[in-house]
């Protein structure tokens, strides 16, 4: 059965057919959703069902729990069920930087801890890629699978790319980057990519929150602050497992000396595996929580593992957390069968 969608205080409409979903009948009819993966993994796609009621295919995305947790449905999986009433979900940055396919090379590989490696790619000649701070780039593999890396530079120092990449028990790519990839290997990659970028416009105090390799996305955005000149508080939580993990931890450390406006706390959820930490432990969203009790007044960045996200998702509303604030990026072990999400 056919349904219609309304779009709220618009009066655009359109019709979804059955087996649909309601992002692929609006890309049907012309009208700009905005999306990245089309599989449910990273969440650009969420926007609010004012009224009627959508269902999902069988089988649970990764970015639908955090798209449930602030009262939004991801178009790029719901079907309706009834006639709708959607709310448009908000544009891309702007102005947009168009997503390109392009080929680089690896210009150097570093170990920065035993599960950990830094990639530095090239493209060709002079060609240098446009981005936001915190965007990614999809590593595209044979068969049209991708395996998606966040941005860990600004935009400003952009001669080489920067991914941050974690082995995967099992992954294919994670396995060829630490087993086999050798410099000036040739790979190929779409960007950028996301909507998980720097606000340089908002005057409000920054709150940034990293799991793992989480920090990579929050690295590029400090880094553009810095640059531009952002003199607004900007206070790091990177939370890991053990100390090991935190592998660039001299370098928000670094920055502590080298910007008044900057703090840094990191976490450790294992402590036992190092007797000498005397620094913060749990989990990192309850020790930001403990600093910052009162969060209406911060933009909130936090990206890593879905269930750090998913944890601030259920306890950062009760502490006012404005949701026109909150910007995060799910990271999310990929599946070969579908295009991917990040750590894979």
């Amino acid at each position: 059965m056919s349904y219609c969608v309304r779009i709220e205080n618009t009066e655009l409409e359109f019709i979804v057919n059955p087996g649909e979903s309601i992002l692929e009948a609006a890309l049907r009819e012309g009208m700009a959703f905005p999306f990245n993966c089309r599989s449910g993994t990273c969440g650009t796609c969420a926007g609010r069902v004012i009224e009627g009621e959508v269902a999902y295919p069988e089988g649970r995305t990764s970015a639908l729990p955090a798209a449930e947790a602030l009262g939004r449905a991801l178009f790029c999986q719901a079907r309706p069920v009834t006639d709708l009433v959607v709310e448009f979900p908000r544009p891309p940055p702007e102005p947009f930087i168009e997503p390109r396919l392009l080929p680089c090379r690896v210009a150097r590989i570093e170990d920065l801890c035993q599960d950990v490696r830094r990639l530095y790619l090239r493209m060709p000649g002079e060609e240098r890629l446009e981005f936001f701070a915190g965007q990614y780039i999809d590593i595209l593999l044979p068969g049209g699978r991708r395996r998606s890396f966040s941005l860990a530079k600004p935009p400003h120092d952009n001669e080489l790319i920067e991914l941050h990449i974690r082995r995967v028990p099992g992954g294919e790519f994670t396995s060829y980057v630490f087993d086999e990839i050798e410099p000036d290997a040739l790979l190929r990659f779409e960007g950028p990519l996301g909507k998980f970028y720097l606000r340089e416009k908002s005057q409000n105090p920054i709150l940034m929150m990293g799991g793992g390799t989480g920090f990579a996305p929050l690295k590029g955005m400090i880094e553009h602050a810095f640059h531009m000149g952002i003199e607004r508080p900007i206070h790091l939580y990177w939370g890991a497992r053990t100390r090991s993990d935190l592998y660039l931890d001299a370098l928000p450390q670094r920055w502590m000396e080298e910007h008044q406006n900057f703090q840094y706390t990191p976490v450790l959820s294992e402590p036992e595996a190092d007797p000498d930490w005397s620094g913060e432990t749990g989990f990192v969203h309850e020790v930001l929580l403990g600093d910052y009790p009162d969060l209406y007044d911060f933009d909130i960045y936090m990206s890593g593992p879905p269930p750090m996200i998913e944890a601030a998702l259920d306890e950062f509303p009760e502490h006012d957390l404005r949701e026109e604030n909150l910007h995060y990026d799910s990271f999310e072990y990929a599946a070969d069968s579908q295009p991917d999400n990040e750590e894979a």
